[in-house]
């Protein structure tokens, strides 16, 4: 499923995720898999996942940068 991480588009139904990739190669792998419920919504701040829930409510789930794609593919960021 293709995510929007904008900050300002909501997710349209609930989704697990262990990772996230982007557009230029790059993925952020979670430390643990994180539910995110219809509504919420995802942006990357200062090379960090940030969700915010329907409520309000800010988190900021541990993970790492890496390469998916390319010269040295899997290296962290």
């Amino acid at each position: 499923m293709r995510l929007i991480a904008d900050g300002a588009t909501p997710t349209s139904r609930l989704v697990l995720v262990k990772d996230l990739e982007t557009d230029d190669g790059y993925a952020f792998e979670l430390e643990s898999p994180l539910f995110l419920a219809a509504g919420d919504r995802i942006a990357f701040e200062d090379d960090r996942l940030v969700v915010v829930r329907a409520s309000g409510e800010r988190l900021s789930p541990a993970g790492d940068w890496s390469t998916r794609c390319g010269p040295g593919s899997l290296q962290r960021r």
